[in-house]
């Protein structure tokens, strides 16, 4: 079973300021087939706060360094896919070839296309 239990917040993993849990349901067989941590006001608050810290200086990086960083973030999912295949497959309850197919590739398409854009985007 998958656990998720913390929250990615300013470069970390943390436990929720309140624990508080929530299990998955696979719809197709009616079982549990993760466990996740469910964010508090607190939580969402210290992820607003670093994300407004982190603005500074990412609204300094240049269109290259975002195009690299957008690449940099398609090699980690495509690494991953499996897994986010499998995640989409037990939380919808979807086929494989599905989750695999159209819904896992979003992702990956999003990232991509977004750094293809911002190659030839002309900026003001």
């Amino acid at each position: 079973m998958r656990e998720y239990t913390q929250f990615y917040i300013n470069g970390q993993w943390v436990d929720p300021v309140t624990p508080n849990s929530f299990d998955v349901i696979n719809p197709a067989t009616e079982e549990v087939c993760a466990h996740i941590a469910l964010g508090s006001e607190e939580d969402v608050n210290a992820a607003v706060a670093a994300a407004k810290a982190a603005f500074a200086s990412y609204s300094r990086t240049s269109v290259q360094e975002r195009i690299e960083l957008l690449e940099s973030c398609a090699e980690v999912y495509q690494k991953h896919y499996n897994d986010v295949a499998d995640a989409i497959r037990e939380e919808m309850g979807a086929p494989r070839e599905l989750a695999a197919g159209a819904q896992a590739y979003t992702g990956l398409g999003h990232l991509k296309e977004a750094a293809k854009v911002l190659k030839t985007f002309k900026f003001e």
